[in-house]
């Protein structure tokens, strides 16, 4: 039995979040997004069980070229594009297709001269106000971009929405109305839903969509939760308690000695922190699963453990599971109590953390 942190990444249930992906979007191709670490869970580890999208995204050339180099030969799209002529010439020679969002992107393009031409996205600054043209501006740029050698067919057209999570916030249907003359003029394939925009605005889906969070099986809109959408949690955290204390009504528990035991009670000790990667900020009250069972955690989280009350947790013992999110215990409602969102959870986990890998499908398949 190990005591060592560990997140148990579930490749089936990945999949089955990239088919909530495309009934969502019926028709539109999928980009499924695997930056930063595919948020995560581990940009190898996902990367063949998502082989059935159409295409990969990610955010920097250096993520691309590890996809190729653990095999993946399919489409795969650089969101931030290249930064100078070594990342251009490796991201032609790789066959990554490239965003442009900036005008010396355009300039790198006319002058770098790349051993074969690159398919290109223009990336339009609709109203996030980050990275893109702004719509009078994306004229010209698509111009230039588009009569360049260095570009390989027409360059397609890219959007990203500020405030899509917000259901009642009328600004997404403000940014497609600035993104539509566009999508006019040219004629060209369009990618503007992300996981947000698939689930919640069915108008803004385009010719491409780019689930990120929803794959990864949390509800990418405000206040939601993944299983009113029928996502599955795909990775979950968990450790073991090391120590269970009993305490009297009084002491003190954890630095700052900030919480206080009501009653002579159990204290469970578990091993894990914010060295692991679950969030300090939690307050008292915040729950894990102990042996499935909800029990709040007191205390301060510290840098390798952290404290629970097992009052209502029948005969809890030294090595029984704790479940701090994941299957069972959604990591929206971790996130909320942190005063954070679940994509920093995820891509918090720690390199001290061991992964473990369920996939089902896969030893089916060898089976046969």
């Amino acid at each position: 039995m190990s005591f060592v942190p560990t997140a148990r990444i579930d490749l089936d249930a990945l999949r089955h979040n990239l088919g909530v992906a495309r009934a969502a979007a019926a028709g539109r191709r999928v980009m499924a997004v695997i930056k930063a670490n595919a948020y995560g869970h581990g940009l190898q580890r996902v990367c063949g069980a998502l082989a059935s999208a159409d295409a990969l995204a990610v955010a920097r050339v250096g993520e691309g070229l590890a996809l190729r180099q653990a095999g993946c030969h399919g489409e795969i799209v650089v969101l931030e594009g290249c930064f100078d002529e070594q990342e251009l010439h490796a991201a032609a020679r790789s066959g990554l297709q490239l965003v442009v969002h900036h005008p010396e992107q355009l300039a790198l393009l006319r002058v770098a001269q790349p051993d074969r031409p690159v398919h290109c996205w223009l990336k339009v600054d609709t109203g996030m106000h980050r990275l893109g043209f702004a719509p009078e501006a994306a004229v010209r740029a698509y111009a230039a971009l588009a009569e360049l050698a260095a570009v390989a067919e027409r360059p397609r057209l890219m959007t990203h929405l500020a405030n899509a999570d917000d259901l009642d916030d009328p600004f997404t249907t403000e940014q497609l109305r600035r993104f539509q003359p566009l999508v006019a003029r040219y004629g060209v394939a369009t990618s503007v839903a992300n996981s947000a925009g698939i689930l919640g605005w069915p108008g803004c889906h385009g010719d491409w969509v780019r689930p990120g969070l929803m794959l990864y099986g949390a509800s990418p809109l405000l206040g939601g939760r993944a299983a009113a959408h029928g996502l599955l949690p795909v990775m979950t955290f968990s450790a073991r308690l090391i120590a269970i204390n009993r305490l009297r009504a009084g002491d003190p528990v954890g630095y700052g000695g900030s919480w206080h035991c009501p009653e002579d009670m159990p204290i469970g000790v578990v091993g894990v922190g914010y060295g692991d990667g679950y969030p300090r900020a939690v307050p008292p009250g915040t729950p894990v699963l102990v042996k499935g069972q909800r029990a709040p955690v007191v205390g301060r989280v510290s840098m390798d453990m952290l404290t629970v009350d097992l009052r209502g947790i029948g005969t809890p013992r030294v090595g029984d599971p704790v479940t701090l999110w994941g299957a069972g215990l959604p990591a929206e409602e971790i996130a909320a109590a942190a005063g954070t969102i679940p994509y920093t959870l995820f891509c918090g986990i720690t390199a001290r953390v061991d992964f473990s890998v369920n996939d089902r499908a896969s030893r089916a398949e060898v089976r046969r």
